[in-house]
């Protein structure tokens, strides 16, 4: 996965910090910006890995965007990894607090305190 990979309506930025990889998402996640998301997903899930998917830079999430995390979840927990969500808010925390996916993923308030936690 290229980093920055997207389009002028949504990008994916790739990074590992500290042996977790962070997903950095911007924009708009819908039906018609969701690919390079699953691309990133599909190119990060090793096993026993720790995926981050920083969503702060997110202004909309439709059903296709939480579909896309939630598939990528499961993904994740059958290679022996965890997929963590960071910076949940706005429109997008009202929306996973209403489909109650806030529950079913560990979320941090941002990147820095997620990193603080020790994986394991």
């Amino acid at each position: 996965m290229v980093p920055g990979a997207g389009n002028e309506r949504f990008t994916v930025d790739v990074r590992a910090v500290d042996g977790t990889v962070v997903l950095a998402l911007t924009g708009e996640l819908d039906h018609d910006t969701a690919q390079p998301l699953r691309d990133a997903l599909d190119a990060t899930v090793t096993p026993g890995g720790r995926l981050l998917v920083d969503v702060s830079g997110l202004g909309f999430c439709d059903s296709t965007g939480l579909n896309v995390l939630l598939h990528g979840r499961i993904a994740v927990q059958e290679a022996g990894g965890t997929l963590e969500l960071a910076g949940l808010s706005g429109p997008v925390a009202r929306m996973f607090r209403i489909t109650g996916a806030d529950g079913v993923f560990p979320v941090y308030a941002d990147v820095a305190q997620a990193l603080e936690r020790q994986p394991g």
